[in-house]
């Protein structure tokens, strides 16, 4: 059985779990050429994408069936998750309605959400649609958001998803060593990047984000900090120099940033002021991690690390202490943030058993650059564990 057929047995069979948990009688992903504007959670339901009107249906009482067209009923039945694939010619109205009066569910969850990407995947056009076909049965008014469902199933990982996310982080690690023997002074970001890129290539991997910013790498003082394409700067002895890079694995993705020092001549050590801005950074990290448990809200461990980062003197972190991550680097709805408005009501959400969290604290050290470190950690049944291997010491160059 392959990866994919894997993926889907598990992640329906969850959210068969999800729906009789939150008492949603029924689930319905309703959505067409899926390459172009496909719905997020498809992953989960069908080994790839779908052309004519199809719709994956999951009901409370472990009914699974799905109804597509006639050249995407193979690939789906293969993957043995489903009851039923029902494969059509015609039109999908009159197949969809018989088999939800069959179901005659009370409730129909539907992709969409104001408030989390991940659980908008129903366009207007395809809401629209789906209204219609029930309105003919009488079943319109029974529509309501998925959003506690997908949400659910997307951050609660799997066996399956846990082992890809180890294996992107192994890939991670291991070329964070390599580059780490690359980096000398002299050498620009850009050759840096390229540096990590060729060791992606070579193992016929991609990064888990654009390359135009995966790596991104800052070195010295007064650079952009994120979100930026390595430049012609070259690393200089006295600098402080950080990256962001992740890779993807069967579909996974790691995000993970590791800081260096180059050593100036005559050092054997960083200067004060650059370990203590380690030091703050990991202990923010540790800290945070070991607050982490099922039932907190994110906005609670962002504040532990927040307060460590301004108690030691420095300015707040601009951005949520950490961000979820799978399919994408950025992937689910609660956050580990501060309550600020563009991030609405994610750190809000309370942390559950499965979900793969960045903790990605940050500071400047004046005339330096800038410290930070990005671990990947997952929500237990107790706490919270490191999925990769924490930088607890500053990477000496030179």
């Amino acid at each position: 059985m392959s990866m994919s057929q894997t993926l889907i047995r598990e992640k329906t069979s969850q959210a068969v779990k999800i729906l009789q948990e939150i008492g949603l009688d029924c689930w319905i992903t309703f959505t067409r050429e899926s390459e172009i504007c496909g719905d997020p959670s498809l992953v989960f339901l069908a080994p790839g994408h779908v052309t004519w009107h199809s719709a994956f249906v999951i009901s409370a009482g472990g009914k699974k069936r799905a109804i597509v067209g006639l050249y995407d009923k193979k690939a789906i039945e293969d993957t043995g998750a489903y009851d039923a694939v029902d494969g059509y010619i015609t039109g999908i109205k009159e197949p969809l309605q018989k088999l939800l009066q069959e179901l005659n569910p009370r409730t129909i969850g539907i992709n969409f959400s104001k408030t989390s990407e991940i659980g908008d995947g129903l366009t207007h056009g395809m809401y629209l649609t789906l209204h219609e076909i029930l309105q003919e049965i009488g079943m319109e008014g029974r529509l309501v958001p998925a959003e506690r469902l997908v949400s659910a199933l997307r951050e609660r990982k799997s066996p399956v998803e846990i082992e890809a996310i180890r294996k992107a982080i192994a890939v991670t690690e291991e070329i964070f060593e390599q580059v780490r023997k690359y980096i000398a002074p002299g050498r620009s970001e850009k050759e840096i990047a390229r540096f990590m890129l060729d060791e992606l290539k070579r193992r016929n991997l991609s990064p888990a984000w654009g390359q135009s910013t995966c790596p991104a790498v800052f070195t010295g003082p007064d650079t952009a900090q994120a979100h930026y394409s390595p430049t012609d700067r070259q690393a200089e002895p006295g600098h402080i120099l950080n990256m962001d890079f992740g890779v993807r694995v069967d579909g996974y993705c790691s995000d993970m940033q590791r800081t260096f020092y180059l050593l100036q001549p005559g050092e054997n050590q960083p200067p004060a002021e650059v370990r203590k801005g380690f030091e703050t950074i990991v202990l923010a990290i540790e800290k945070a991690r070991q607050a982490m448990r099922p039932g907190v809200q994110g906005v609670q461990i962002d504040r532990v690390a927040r307060e460590i980062i301004i108690g030691a003197g420095y300015d707040e972190f601009p951005h949520a202490l950490g961000h979820q991550v799978g399919r994408f680097a950025h992937d689910g709805t609660a956050l580990l943030g501060p309550a600020w408005e563009k991030y609405g009501e994610k750190p809000f959400r309370l942390l559950e058993p499965g979900m793969v969290f960045t903790l990605e604290p940050r500071l400047t050290v004046p005339g330096r650059g800038v410290v930070t470190i990005e671990e990947m950690v997952v929500v237990t049944e107790a706490g919270a564990e490191f999925l990769s291997h924490p930088q607890k010491e500053l990477w000496l160059i030179g």
